[in-house]
């Protein structure tokens, strides 16, 4: 590669050598994620034939909705390529964490009792559930939460789970993806014993994987191994970073019917939902997922292996298997963090000339820097790298709608460390 574009993009020779001399250790391990790829791939376009996708469902509906064919028929994409019942993907759940509240609301009643047996969740569940005060929380309705820690070495507590489980526990909840922690991301496998452990106690205790950055990492989902629902957002895997907004929620017939009656209303359920003209970009992004994705999981993994090389613990390291899209860099201090993501932020097509700062996001109880130039606002499974302001002062990175956007921001976010002085062991 000639290294004068590079150059005029801010980067040096020096940070170009570390960083081929890094690539050059990766050949092997991306060749693995090519093939994973490949096989998501055909499993997305067998999903589209089987429920034989045409130019009709890409008409725009407006109102109520009513005989939207194409939202309909993406639905059966989702739910077929998932292997579930039924789905409700829709433009009207607005996130993440929005598709979880309706997934959560739709099958807790009061007296029941919400359990994760994986720790703490992600921060803006908090207070969907009530563990941080909210109007309108989980808790305000008389459904109460009880927690399982992970065992120091992150695996599950089954002994703990088993005690945890009583008469009022009606739903079970597993974050697959390690969120703003540093522990491991679960794998498919994982999360199916822990199910299957689950049910052996309870069998009709519903469980719900959140999926987020979690989709065609692996060539399975949490739904082919004994999830009662999987959710997640459009804006993140599944949407291949073409999908404007929304989420999605897969899983058994009777949940689903709940969720859909949840999220619009109680005897509308499904029938309504206008698609607003965007079901061509959500249709191309669900076709684009597996190949987007596999080259943010190579943006992850080079990141891995320079900020080891450089002396950072990082989680996941570059050896180990990868069940998500996320980096974390434990970086140690919060200069380190604000260096990283303003090499991030200027390796963006989108506001690159952007200096992001630290600051008191909504949902989060610390302040929180997030860098992204981003053409979907909000939008992680494009370029980007974020965390909260606190010990161990660690910085999570995902994303990159093409591996060489990905290459691009880890050596800009390696140019900025550099530049500043912060990299204590140089680059050898």
């Amino acid at each position: 590669m000639d290294n004068k574009i590079y150059n005029k993009l801010g980067i040096c020779d020096e940070v170009l050598s570390f960083s081929e001399k890094v690539l050059d250790e990766l050949k092997e391990r991306f060749i693995g994620i090519d093939e994973t790829a490949e096989y998501n791939q055909c499993k997305v376009i067998s999903a589209m034939q089987e429920n034989r996708v045409n130019a009709v469902c890409f008409a725009a509906t407006t109102g109520y909705g009513y005989d939207d064919v194409g939202r309909d028929n993406l639905e059966k994409v989702y739910a077929c390529c998932f292997n579930t019942e039924a789905a409700l993907v829709r433009p009207q759940i607005t996130c993440g964490t929005h598709a979880l509240a309706v997934a959560l609301s739709a099958i807790l009643r009061p007296g029941d009792e919400l359990l994760s047996p994986v720790g703490k969740p992600y921060d803006t569940l908090e207070e969907v559930i009530g563990i941080r005060e909210s109007k309108c929380s989980l808790k305000e309705f008389g459904i109460t939460y009880a927690q399982v820690d992970l065992l120091k070495d992150g695996t599950f507590d089954y002994e703990g789970i088993k005690r945890a489980i009583n008469e009022k526990t009606r739903m079970v909840t597993i974050q697959r993806s390690k969120g703003y922690q540093t522990r491991p991301t679960f794998s498919v496998t994982q999360i199916g014993e822990l199910i299957s452990f689950v049910k052996s106690i309870k069998p009709d205790i519903i469980c719900m994987v959140d999926n987020c950055y979690g989709e065609f990492v692996e060539k399975t989902e949490p739904s082919d191994v004994g999830a009662d629902m999987i959710v997640g957002s459009l804006i993140k895997n599944p949407g291949g970073g073409l999908a404007p907004i929304g989420g999605y929620i897969c899983g058994t017939a009777e949940c689903i019917e709940k969720c859909a009656y949840r999220l619009s209303a109680p005897g509308l359920g499904q029938e309504v939902g206008a698609n607003l003209g965007i079901m061509p970009a959500f249709y191309q992004g669900f076709f684009m997922a597996p190949t987007v994705v596999a080259g943010a999981l190579k943006g992850a993994i080079f990141a891995a292996r320079c900020y080891e090389k450089l002396g950072f613990r990082v989680v996941p390291n570059s050896v180990e298997s990868r069940h998500d899209i996320i980096q974390a860099v434990e970086l140690g201090s919060k200069e380190r963090m604000l260096a990283f993501c303003k090499g991030i932020q200027a390796a963006a097509p989108v506001d690159s000339y952007v200096t992001p700062e630290p600051w008191a996001m909504p949902g989060y109880d610390s302040e929180v820097i997030m860098a992204a130039g981003a053409f979907v606002q909000g939008s992680s499974i494009e370029l980007s790298a974020d965390g909260p302001i606190r010990e161990p002062y660690a910085v999570y990175f995902q994303g990159g709608l093409t591996w060489y956007h990905a290459k691009l921001g880890i050596m800009m976010s390696v140019q900025k460390l550099y530049e500043a002085g912060l990299l204590e062991n140089g680059l050898l």
